[in-house]
Protein backbone atom coordinates (compact mmCIF):
# COMPACT_ATOMS: atom_id res chain seq x y z
CA UNK A 1 0.00 0.00 0.00
CA UNK A 2 2.86 2.24 0.65
CA UNK A 3 4.53 1.96 -2.65
CA UNK A 4 1.31 2.40 -4.56
CA UNK A 5 0.70 5.90 -2.28
CA UNK A 6 4.17 6.82 -3.33
CA UNK A 7 4.31 6.20 -6.88
CA UNK A 8 0.69 8.17 -7.53
CA UNK A 9 2.32 10.94 -5.58
CA UNK A 10 5.51 11.17 -7.88
CA UNK A 11 3.17 10.57 -10.86
CA UNK A 12 1.23 13.71 -9.50
CA UNK A 13 4.47 15.80 -8.82
CA UNK A 14 5.81 14.96 -12.57
CA UNK A 15 2.81 15.53 -13.87
CA UNK A 16 2.35 18.99 -11.67
CA UNK A 17 5.53 20.30 -12.40
CA UNK A 18 5.67 19.60 -16.17
CA UNK A 19 2.30 21.53 -16.71
CA UNK A 20 3.83 24.34 -14.55
CA UNK A 21 7.07 23.86 -17.19
CA UNK A 22 4.85 24.48 -20.30
CA UNK A 23 2.85 27.36 -18.85
CA UNK A 24 5.75 29.35 -18.54
CA UNK A 25 7.51 28.85 -21.79
CA UNK A 26 4.05 29.91 -23.31
CA UNK A 27 4.17 33.78 -22.22
CA UNK A 28 3.74 36.36 -24.62
CA UNK A 29 5.59 39.59 -24.96
CA UNK A 30 3.14 42.41 -24.63
CA UNK A 31 4.29 46.05 -23.99
CA UNK A 32 2.06 48.92 -23.10
CA UNK A 33 3.25 52.69 -22.71
CA UNK A 34 0.73 55.16 -21.04
CA UNK A 35 1.37 59.04 -21.63
CA UNK A 36 0.23 61.06 -19.07
CA UNK A 37 -0.67 64.58 -19.10
CA UNK A 38 2.19 66.99 -19.90
CA UNK A 39 2.78 69.78 -17.47
CA UNK A 40 1.31 72.21 -19.61
CA UNK A 41 -2.14 70.46 -20.08
CA UNK A 42 -1.98 69.96 -16.25
CA UNK A 43 -1.36 74.27 -15.61
CA UNK A 44 -4.08 74.54 -18.26
CA UNK A 45 -6.45 72.37 -16.60
CA UNK A 46 -6.09 73.86 -13.25
CA UNK A 47 -5.31 77.19 -14.02
CA UNK A 48 -8.91 77.66 -16.02
CA UNK A 49 -10.59 75.86 -13.13
CA UNK A 50 -9.01 78.02 -10.59
CA UNK A 51 -9.48 81.37 -12.88
CA UNK A 52 -12.89 80.37 -13.49
CA UNK A 53 -13.72 80.72 -9.92
CA UNK A 54 -12.12 83.40 -9.07
CA UNK A 55 -13.68 85.05 -11.64
CA UNK A 56 -17.48 84.08 -10.74
CA UNK A 57 -16.30 85.41 -7.17
CA UNK A 58 -15.16 89.01 -8.34
CA UNK A 59 -17.25 89.82 -11.03
CA UNK A 60 -20.81 91.15 -10.62
CA UNK A 61 -21.39 89.33 -13.89
CA UNK A 62 -21.24 85.58 -13.38
CA UNK A 63 -20.47 84.17 -16.52
CA UNK A 64 -18.78 86.46 -18.21
CA UNK A 65 -16.20 86.35 -14.76
CA UNK A 66 -15.78 82.98 -15.42
CA UNK A 67 -14.36 82.86 -18.86
CA UNK A 68 -12.46 85.77 -18.46
CA UNK A 69 -11.07 84.30 -15.57
CA UNK A 70 -10.91 80.91 -16.62
CA UNK A 71 -9.18 82.29 -19.88
CA UNK A 72 -6.49 83.94 -17.59
CA UNK A 73 -5.80 81.72 -15.58
CA UNK A 74 -5.51 78.54 -18.70
CA UNK A 75 -2.72 80.86 -20.38
CA UNK A 76 -1.47 81.68 -16.74
CA UNK A 77 -1.24 77.99 -15.95
CA UNK A 78 -0.18 76.66 -19.39
CA UNK A 79 2.99 79.12 -19.42
CA UNK A 80 3.78 77.77 -15.83
CA UNK A 81 3.65 74.36 -17.07
CA UNK A 82 5.39 75.12 -20.17
CA UNK A 83 8.50 76.13 -18.06
CA UNK A 84 8.17 73.33 -16.05
CA UNK A 85 8.19 70.74 -19.39
CA UNK A 86 11.00 72.53 -19.99
CA UNK A 87 13.55 71.93 -17.07
CA UNK A 88 12.72 67.82 -17.34
CA UNK A 89 14.78 66.64 -20.54
CA UNK A 90 12.66 63.75 -21.01
CA UNK A 91 9.22 62.87 -19.60
CA UNK A 92 9.42 59.05 -18.00
CA UNK A 93 7.02 56.62 -19.50
CA UNK A 94 4.91 53.38 -17.82
CA UNK A 95 6.03 50.33 -19.71
CA UNK A 96 5.03 46.30 -18.58
CA UNK A 97 6.99 43.93 -20.11
CA UNK A 98 6.28 39.98 -20.01
CA UNK A 99 9.16 37.93 -21.54
CA UNK A 100 8.12 34.85 -23.84
CA UNK A 101 10.23 31.72 -23.81
CA UNK A 102 8.86 29.40 -26.74
CA UNK A 103 10.82 26.31 -27.55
Amino acid sequence: MKKYLFLLGLGFAISTFSIEDVNAQQREVKTKTRKGWSNKAKGAAIGGAAGAATGVAISKNDSKGALVGGAVGAGAGYLIGRSKDKKQPGRKRITKTKVTTRE
